[in-house]
């Protein structure tokens, strides 16, 4: 009789390599090992060495770019998300592919369970098993860091030499920080971050100069949307994958896009961390910029009111819910005519848009915003019956508190 399997997520490195053999020893079954390239800038084909080194006869490894901008970061972008006011979910939005893409091979495989190295402190544990469970409710996780008893980094390497798990040894200084990324962001946590008093050091920086040290001369880009969505750079086509990539490396070169946050987990603590989202916080200017030319006033006040829960949404591990369905199905709509270019400024740290056009779709009428003579298209005498009925309730209640 054949044994169990569980699909795991898998890097290849120290924690998810004694995880793969951990699940082998308590669950007493097979692991198939999934590697996704999200565009965390590193190789992702060690793992596969890694694996086959620990006996993994099944191993996947998908390179998951595209899909990542074109299906989770586009979508979220069409709505400029933010949460907290500040943090662009670089994290939060790569989850729901990898929970997919776990469900999908569970089922592939014939795995009962899926596995994943997130810890028992974290949110990534809550997006990963939210995601599973929409998918897949007949799904089994497993979740070692909220079972074992390998809780440091002395126990993990203990653990390898014990049953002789191949374990990189990295030369050099080993970096304090606890890091994640992928196309749209990279993230630091821990060390000396965990005291929000403590600034961050400047060699913890990985994607982006720092504004100080930026170009003296600003760089000027030209990017062109088709319903919302980046699709050309300086009349270059270029696919989703390869617009961020681009406006990452020319936004870091900037200086643009460093954040240094306390934010509120979904599981009740404030985390402090640092995050560097370059080509992010470009598409977020420009994306507002065209939309203030294309959109109609009322449509772009109600998707601004309705963004924070839409966000809280993404951040909490709720991608896969009806009610963000039934909003993306409202922004998407709104975007049909989000058509045209954004020139944006990028300089010391700063991304400012310096121009907008939509040849087709642009609601800005030159005829009525001129303070010139506008030859009739606006008649100004019509406002003093429009200042006094909106004033109408106003000096109600003004008249009321002078009468009492």
């Amino acid at each position: 009789m054949s044994k169990k399997k569980v699909v795991l997520a898998y890097s290849g490195g120290l924690d998810t390599s004694v995880i793969l053999k951990w699940l082998e020893q308590t669950y007493d079954c097979e692991v198939v090992t999934f590697t996704a390239d999200i565009g965390q800038g590193e190789e992702v084909e060690p793992a596969r060495a890694k694996a086959q080194a620990m006996g993994v006869k099944e191993i996947y490894i998908e390179d998951l770019r595209e899909e990542f901008v074109r299906d989770y970061v586009y979508p979220m972008f069409r709505a400029n998300t933010i949460y907290e006011g500040e943090y662009l979910l670089g994290t939060s939005i790569a989850r729901p592919l990898i929970a997919k893409r776990l469900v999908e091979i569970a089922k592939e495989t014939g795995a009962y369970a899926i596995s994943h190295g997130a810890t028992g402190k974290g949110n990534d544990q809550v997006r990963f098993e939210l995601g599973a469970y929409a998918l897949s409710p007949g799904i089994e996780v497993i979740a070692p860091w909220r079972e074992w008893d390998l809780n440091s980094r002395e126990k993990l390497m203990a653990y390898c030499d014990e049953h002789e798990i191949p374990v990189e040894q990295k030369r050099g200084k080993k970096s304090p920080y606890s890091m994640d990324a992928n196309l749209l962001h990279i993230s630091y946590e821990g060390g000396p971050l965990e005291d929000p008093w403590t600034e961050a050091e400047e060699d913890m920086y990985r994607w982006s100069v720092s504004p100080e040290n930026a170009p003296d001369k600003p760089t000027y880009l030209v990017l062109s949307f088709v319903k919302g969505d980046i699709t050309a750079i300086d009349g270059v086509d270029m696919s989703p994958a390869t617009v961020l990539e681009t406006l990452n490396k020319r936004a870091g070169e900037n200086g643009v896009g460093r954040l240094d946050i306390v934010e509120n987990r979904y599981v009740g603590m404030k985390s402090r961390g640092c995050y560097e989202t370059p080509g992010g916080t470009v598409m977020l200017k420009a994306h507002r910029a065209i939309e203030s030319l294309t959109l109609d006033r009322e449509v772009a006040h109600l998707k601004d009111s309705l963004m924070p829960k839409y966000a809280e949404l993404i951040y909490n591990g709720y991608w896969w819910s009806p009610e963000r369905e039934m909003m993306q199905k409202m922004i998407d709509a709104s975007q049909e005519n989000v058509n045209g270019d954004v020139r944006v400024k990028l300089y010391k740290g700063s991304v400012t848009a310096v121009g907008r056009r939509s040849e087709h779709d642009s609601l800005f009428d030159e005829r009525i915003a001129t303070f010139e003579d506008d030859e009739g298209a606006y008649d100004q005498k019509d406002a003093a019956g429009f200042i006094k009925l909106n004033a109408l309730r106003l000096r109600i209640a003004a008249n009321k508190k002078i009468n009492k």
